[in-house]
Parts: C-alpha cells; structure tokens; sequence
C-alpha cells in the first residue's frame, strides 16, 4: 500500500546532533488528504526509522510529541497499550502486539544530516 504523503527518498528530515543518544523524533507530512507519520531513533551514530503507527491498533506510538522511548532510553514505547519493542529491529517484545515488528521507514545519515532513504 503507497501513501503519497511519504517523503520521498532524499528528503532532509533533522541534522543527526539534533538528535539525542538515545533519542528520537516524530515527523508528520501531508499530501492533501493524505497523512505520514514516521520517527527516527538514535543510538550512537546509527538512526533507525519506523512508520508512526502501533501494530496492535494502528495509534501513534507517541502520546507526548518525540516521547517514543522509556526512560532507559532502551525501547520504544507505545504510550496507549504499554507495547515496548527493540530500536535495532522494531520487534515487539511485550505488552498486546509481542512477536510483531513495526514497519521500517528507511532513512540515513548523510553528511551528518538524517534523510529519508
């Protein structure tokens, strides 16, 4: 399923030391009545990115804007259902969607500037 609101590939999303470690960050595009949601997670020099949308009941993960981690810094969180999954592959290891993963948005690190991929 396309969504035409999705960045396209290149797109400049946040300079990577705008990001704190471990940190993330959301970001919202609209393309008239299209919407994308995705956020990006930090760790050392590496960014990971996922679409905004939790595989239990398809909510943002995110209650507060860019409160995607716990406390720890360790998992992202899914601040409706308690949901917690890893930052390195977005499998889901507790709470009512263990076992299923996130879906990645492929972004990098370009020059020290994180894009869309």
């Amino acid at each position: 399923m396309s969504n035409p609101a999705q960045p396209a590939p290149g797109t400049v999303l946040c300079r990577l030391d705008a990001l704190r470690d471990p940190g993330a960050r959301g970001f919202i595009f609209r393309e008239g009545e299209a919407l994308f949601m995705g956020f990006v997670t930090r760790r050392g020099e590496a960014v990971k990115g996922w679409i905004d949308r939790c595989p239990h009941a398809g909510m943002p993960l995110a209650v507060v804007p860019d409160r995607y981690l716990t406390r720890e810094g360790d998992l992202i969180l899914c601040a409706s259902h308690g949901a917690l999954f890893r930052p390195d592959d977005g499998l889901c290891v507790g709470g009512p969607c263990a076992g299923r993963p996130l879906w990645p948005w492929p972004v990098r690190i370009a020059d020290g500037v994180v894009v869309t991929a």
